[in-house]
């Protein structure tokens, strides 16, 4: 009998690792808490809150869940694979909420970057606000970035020009509150120049496997202009990711991290994610790590595993990652977002989606923000689908992802028109 996997999650990114796990011959049945209207197309939706971690638990027991797969932020921190382990010994792939530390809290991670030797920009912590705008408004040099330490659902971190918009975000994040609890304390750090790179790498506690490097397009706009966003596209390989650098990033980041997680009593299973920051000389350092799978990269990513990605985080959750095949297409992968009018401001969702069933058969469509409504599938969120293609060559990949997004239609739909042309937004 295959095996009974939950994903927790209702993003594209679950929809495509949910897809992948839907090719192994040893899963029998995929849950998603909540799902979405792409996810209810390859495996059973369940309506618990990724933050509810008694409704997790109780619908693991009550379903026979015997795998556990972490995907996204919120759970881990809040102790789901503890308890999914200690109290139905159930299997995950996935980090303890002390390992999850590494994302849950970026001054923690900052420390640890600092304690392990991982290059990184030059930063200092606050838990006062009054202290934080001293330190800014006694600096000469640079431009910062402001980060509220805690999770803050990808927007917690900001890119400042000058003096005045630091001390703006110092009082969204710690008097106004804008982010809650995750504002409590703030890291204040250097802002460094260059081109982001995503890194991504299946762990075991001890070793780590090397995913493919992929690019994000984090700002809302063409040019890499406009607010962040969660992403607005992705491709695999990364844009100027050389062999070199790639040698670089599991030499100077990966391997250093794992293995500084395992000294600190805090060993790291699960997909650890280090986003990055590739210096005009080539030199790595880490904006931050991320507990989970990026999104869009994962859909990019899963595009191109050509192995069975359960039996991966299986041997990856059971410790013995050195026995996993771990194969990969030499073909390029793009992702195209289609987002809603507005995001990452306000939107309107409800608008009925059009097209999804004109997209040709090698094309991926990815669902996030969506639901089913009225016989039909209507947008759900700002990020409302993720379009992948994959080509033997960049050129190929960018067309058919492109030709196929602009065939799906609905009130407000907008995308970026230059993934994959650029090496990445700059900063």
């Amino acid at each position: 009998m295959g095996a009974r996997v939950l994903l927790v999650g209702a993003g594209a990114r679950e929809h495509a690792i949910a897809w992948k796990l839907r090719q192994s011959p040893d899963v029998d049945a995929i849950y998603v808490a909540p799902g979405n209207a792409g996810t209810a197309l390859v495996a059973t939706n369940v309506p618990v809150s990724p933050r509810d971690i008694d409704g997790l638990v109780n619908a693991a027991r009550e379903l026979d869940v015997d795998f556990y797969l972490a995907t996204m932020d919120d759970p881990q921190p809040l102790g789901l694979v503890d308890r999914l382990r200690d109290e139905l010994d159930l299997p995950c792939y996935g980090p303890t909420a002390a390992a999850a530390e590494i994302e849950a809290s970026k001054a923690w991670a900052k420390r640890f970057m600092e304690e392990r030797g991982i290059a990184t920009a030059p930063f200092r912590v606050f838990r006062d606000h009054a202290a934080a705008a001293a330190y800014v408004s006694g600096r000469a040099e640079g431009p910062l970035v402001v980060k509220a330490s805690g999770l803050a659902a990808g927007k917690g971190a900001f890119v400042c020009d000058d003096r005045e918009g630091a001390l703006a975000a110092l009082h969204a994040i710690m008097v106004r509150r804008d982010f809650g609890a995750a504002g409590d304390e703030v890291v204040v750090e250097k802002r460094l120049r260059g081109r982001e790179a995503s890194a991504h790498a299946f762990c075991d506690g001890q070793r780590a496997v090397l995913m493919p490097s992929a690019t994000d397009y984090k700002r809302a706009f063409d040019g890499g202009r406009g607010p962040n966003t969660g992403g607005m596209g992705a491709v695999s390989p990364g844009l100027g990711v050389t062999p070199a650098l790639t040698a670089a990033i599991e030499r100077e980041v990966v391997e250093p991290a794992v293995a500084g997680m395992a000294a600190a009593g805090r060993p790291y299973t699960g997909t650890l994610f280090p986003g990055l920051m590739i210096a005009p000389d080539e030199t790595v350092r880490v904006l931050e790590f991320n507990a989970r799978f990026g999104d869009p990269e994962a859909q990019a990513l899963m595009a191109r595993l050509d192995s069975d990605l359960f039996a991966v985080c299986r041997a990856a959750a059971e410790g013995r990652l050195d026995d996993a095949d771990v194969d990969w297409s030499e073909e390029h992968t793009v992702g195209v977002v289609v987002a809603s009018g507005g995001y990452p401001g306000a939107y309107a969702t409800g608008h009925r989606i059009e097209g999804l069933d004109d997209v040709d058969p090698d094309a991926l469509v990815f669902h996030a923000g969506t639901k089913e409504a009225d016989g039909g599938v209507v947008t759900n969120g700002g990020r409302v689908l993720t379009v992948v293609a994959r080509a033997p060559t960049l050129a190929q990949a960018r067309q058919r992802a492109y030709a196929n997004a602009r065939r799906i239609r609905f009130r407000g739909a907008f995308m970026r028109t230059d993934i994959a042309r650029e090496t990445g937004d700059t900063a």
